[in-house]
């Protein structure tokens, strides 16, 4: 028997599609996920929900990612997974933030597959997350990670993309490349998420005015805050306070 048939006939003899989710029960560090077109959460092995601090997949069905992380994060994780629905092609190893054992952001890689139906119409994105040590190790990457620890302990200061490759030890230029390579981002944009992230998080857990949480993360006035904010939540200052606080 040909090698396609008996492969396409063996799968097809499989009970359930779900099967093949229990080998990813017994990977350590690998977190596994399936999410629809519009984002839902479907699927995931039992130490993905555990991270996201639920006890049972029920809990996960139909969540968006903003359930579970910074609305910015979420919009990221959502941006990747339209790209990989309207192309088609699979996001390999891409340098994420996730959170680790003690649920604080952490570098993680991810890699995202189109789900398709029977027909072969794209109706989601599965994906592991997963730890790579070694990986992390490797100087390009230690280099991205120098650019970000820089621009976190610095996010009440609109940094330039010189000032975050010179932190980093590198030229503007091989900065930029690396960026985009592993985290699909200019430094620009990097700077902007983190001092967004940070902004969020004052605004969800302490009563600071928000024009105070502007400046105090290196914007010129709430205009420009509210501006950059919104596009990046979907949401403005105040909303997202309204919506996170307490």
């Amino acid at each position: 028997m040909p090698a396609p048939r008996l492969q396409s006939e063996f799968f097809a003899r499989i009970a359930d599609p779900q099967g093949v989710r229990a080998i990813f029960e017994h990977l350590p560090g690998v977190f596994f996920f399936v999410k629809d077109a519009e984002g839902r959460h479907i699927a995931a092995n039992s130490v993905t929900f555990q991270r996201f601090g639920i006890k049972h997949e029920r809990e996960l069905v139909g969540a968006m990612d903003e359930k579970f992380f910074p609305p910015e994060l979420a919009k990221a994780f959502r941006e990747d997974d339209q790209k990989v629905i309207r192309s088609g092609k699979p996001l390999i190893n891409r340098l994420e933030v996730w959170y680790d054992e003690q649920r604080n952001l952490d570098w993680f890689l991810t890699t995202k597959l189109p789900v398709r139906d029977k027909a072969g119409k794209i109706i989601g994105v599965m994906g592991i997350t997963r730890r790579d040590e070694e990986r992390m190790r490797h100087h390009d990457v230690r280099e991205v990670t120098a650019a970000v620890q820089h621009a976190r302990k610095n996010c009440d200061k609109n940094l330039t993309a010189a000032e975050l490759a010179r932190a980093a030890g590198v030229s503007e230029r091989h900065l930029h490349r690396k960026l985009r390579q592993t985290m699909g981002l200019s430094p620009h944009e990097l700077m902007l998420r983190i001092r967004i992230q940070s902004a969020a998080e004052a605004l969800a857990k302490t009563s600071t005015p928000i024009i105070e949480v502007a400046l105090n993360h290196g914007f010129c006035d709430q205009s420009a805050f509210t501006q950059q904010f919104r596009k990046r939540t979907g949401m403005t200052p105040k909303q997202f306070r309204v919506r996170n606080s307490g």
